[in-house]
């Protein structure tokens, strides 16, 4: 079986230590910095196969990933002796911005870094391991895959960190790739990452992590939605689940599901975005209590097991951040299900995953549609 390996560096601690891991187990490394912008020139050169332009040296910071991050990637490939790669995939980059800008304007919660994943991570990045005669490819993400040895077959499962886990984010890659998926940072605590990284010299060690969105400097979604789109024109009113006006908004677009800082308005009291209507340009605002959903419409269904025929009994996941909570799973048809959590979830936004679990193995999941509390007297609202 071969040993070949493409990584996808990003410059950061976890990338390089899992360079570093996987080096030492015996792969042939090649490390492959993805790009999001043109660079101001390219080299002659090609990737082998000639299928994808290989950048000579980092440029200056455009879009997605920085000089800094570049040479950093490149700096600990050098120390390990292993071939790295920059590439241009801004097609695959705007593809991502594109759904981004899409969702928020319907008045949805994008969540691009799993988009980012599906399409670009464990998509491009398969195809150039192909080019390049690799058998696998490696991120250093926080989760997990697991063969069983009786029946041969891979599964994802939670990372051994469970403040770090990022299995959540990988619900959407596809099944087949399972086998050929390396998680080196999985089975370790952030901590000891961190430490391993030092002991091995990587200057990287202490960097910090970054939480934005990687193509959003600031975390200015309305600055990235204007300079991308031209949008404007998109302030209204807010108003309360009866409908009454409460205060004007200066763009829909600055709003997502349950959030409570940066309205812009006073109201003596807590108060939480419930719906966001970009039809009316009408944001929907109401007490904590009004986001609790017992009912949960989803569609997108990808599976990293065997599909379930019926409905069934799981913990399911619908943000990043927060903790699976048990559920009963209904299908509506091949591609849609209806959830119904044992207790109400607060904060179901349209447009995020919805992840199943069975402990720490994940099963699939999809995209939240719709949300409802039937029996509070709150309707479901399905954004499209």
């Amino acid at each position: 079986m071969s040993k070949r390996v493409v990584l996808a560096m990003s410059g950061g601690v976890d990338s390089s230590a899992a360079a570093v891991l996987l080096h030492r187990q015996g792969y042939e490394v090649i490390g492959l910095f993805m790009r999001s912008g043109e660079t101001e020139k390219q080299a002659c050169a090609v990737s082998p196969g000639g299928l994808l332009p290989v950048l000579d040296t980092p440029a200056h910071k455009q879009g997605c990933c920085s000089a800094e991050d570049a040479a950093d990637a490149r700096r600990v490939a050098d120390q390990l002796g292993i071939p790295f790669h920059s590439l241009n995939f801004s097609d695959s980059f705007k593809r991502i911005k594109d759904y981004f800008a899409d969702e928020y304007l319907a008045g949805r919660t994008p969540n691009p870094c799993v988009q980012c994943n599906n399409w670009l991570k464990f998509g491009k990045l398969w195809t150039f391991a192909q080019q390049v005669g690799a058998d696998h490819i490696a991120t250093g993400h926080y989760a997990r895959i697991i063969k069983d040895e009786t029946t041969g077959e891979y599964s994802l499962h939670c990372g051994s960190d469970p403040n770090k886990d990022q299995s959540y984010v990988l619900f959407g890659i596809e099944r087949d790739l399972l086998s050929r998926i390396l998680l080196p940072v999985g089975g370790y605590q952030k901590p000891d990452i961190r430490k391993f990284a030092e002991e091995a010299g990587l200057k990287v060690a202490q960097k910090k992590d970054s939480y934005e969105i990687c193509f959003v400097p600031g975390d200015d979604y309305a600055g990235f939605l204007k300079n991308y789109r031209g949008v404007e024109g998109t302030e209204g009113d807010f108003v309360d689940t009866k409908g009454n006006v409460l205060g004007q908004h200066a763009g829909f677009e600055k709003f997502t599901v349950g959030q409570r800082k940066g309205l812009g308005i006073a109201f003596g009291e807590p108060r939480f975005v419930i719906r966001i209507n970009p039809e009316t340009r009408q944001v929907v605002l109401g007490q904590r209590e009004d986001l609790a959903a017992n009912r949960v419409h989803i569609n997108g269904l990808n599976w990293l097991t065997d599909a379930p025929t019926n409905s069934f009994e799981c913990s399911v996941k619908v943000r990043y951040q927060q903790a699976s909570r048990a559920c009963s799973v209904e299908f509506t048809s091949e591609d849609t299900a209806v959830i119904t959590p044992h207790e109400p979830i607060i904060g179901v936004a349209p447009g995020q995953a919805a992840v199943f679990y069975d402990g720490d193995k994940v099963l699939g999941g999809g995209w939240i549609q719709s949300s409802a509390n039937v029996g509070a007297g709150i309707a479901e609202v399905e954004l499209s």
